[in-house]
């Protein structure tokens, strides 16, 4: 190995088990339990992360924990944090202002297969705080649209105030080349769309090519087998549907185990995976048989 190779490699290492800097440049309130941070790496540096993967976010006397990507690689002066308050750490990072900072480390894990999908239908279909790292995606292919087919979005939250990200919703819903279809939960006087649960409409109103199209899922993991089961039901293949599954990382390189299932690492192996390589492995989600009843 030449000299000039080593250091590269030594760099690399460095970057990849050591936080660096990350200066917090804006922040907005998207719900009660919600914030969008936007940082720039303190060094210039680019992030260089690819849509789906993740980043392990820490705070000094308040720990490290795996937070999500939301924005695209193609937004290359920052990026952007989506942070539920469910915790010290996180809770923390509510009360962060504009010129904080945090350390980072990442990007980790497998994303969404971006090159397979060109020239390809993008099926997204996202329930509650899974639109996060799915936005991400579906601003790639905004940002990269004649690379690919048709975009649909397929959104469902538990209530109106829960929505994430609204302003992008309503521009997505406003596109030509979009096709989108909320719904909620439960409805108040504030809300006139769809009423019910995000396999309704995917099941009522996507109609879809089967063998143009490959579905990208993150939600909460019971809703995993009734939106797979869906789309089988629309002649789609397991390795065309992809699952985002969430673990309790702690280092994000596949050494604590925390995050293992059976011969995987979900922080290394995933943690987007094909409907293919879950299925046989009972801890990561429920698998539908034809003989059970739809949701």
């Amino acid at each position: 190995m030449r000299e000039a190779d080593a250091v590269n490699v030594a760099d690399d290492i460095t970057r990849f088990y050591q936080p660096e800097l990350a200066r917090v440049i804006a922040k907005q309130r998207l719900t009660d339990m919600m914030v969008m941070l936007r940082l720039q790496l303190a060094s210039g540096e680019l992030l260089d992360h690819g849509p789906g993967q993740f980043l392990q976010i820490s705070l000094p006397g308040y720990g490290e924990a795996p937070i999500s990507l939301c924005s695209s690689p193609t937004q290359l002066e920052s990026f952007e944090l989506c942070v539920a308050a469910v915790g010290n750490l996180s809770e923390a990072m509510h009360d962060l202002r504009p010129g904080n900072f945090v350390g980072v480390r990442g990007p980790y894990g497998k994303g969404f297969p971006v090159e397979e999908m060109r020239g390809r239908d993008v099926l997204c279909i996202a329930g509650g705080i899974g639109l996060a790292p799915l936005r991400s995606l579906i601003k790639y292919v905004a940002d990269r649209r004649s690379d690919f087919g048709r975009m649909i979005l397929v959104y469902g939250a538990r209530k109106p105030i829960e929505r994430l990200f609204t302003d992008d919703l309503a521009a997505w819903d406003a596109r030509e080349d979009f096709e989108t279809l909320y719904t909620v939960d439960e409805a108040d006087e504030s809300w006139s769309d769809r009423t019910g649960v995000v396999t309704v409409p995917l099941r009522d109103e996507v109609e879809i090519d089967p063998a143009r199209t490959i579905a990208s899922v993150v939600g909460p993991p019971v809703m995993y087998r009734y939106v797979a089961a869906e789309l089988l039901g629309k002649g789609m293949v397991e390795d065309d549907i992809l699952f985002s599954l969430e673990r309790r990382f702690k280092c994000g390189m596949g050494k604590c185990g925390h995050c293992q299932l059976n011969d995987l690492y979900v922080c290394q192996d995933g943690p987007v995976f094909r409907y293919a390589q879950l299925i046989g492995r009972s801890e990561a989600i429920e698998v539908w048989a034809p003989e059970d009843e739809r949701q």
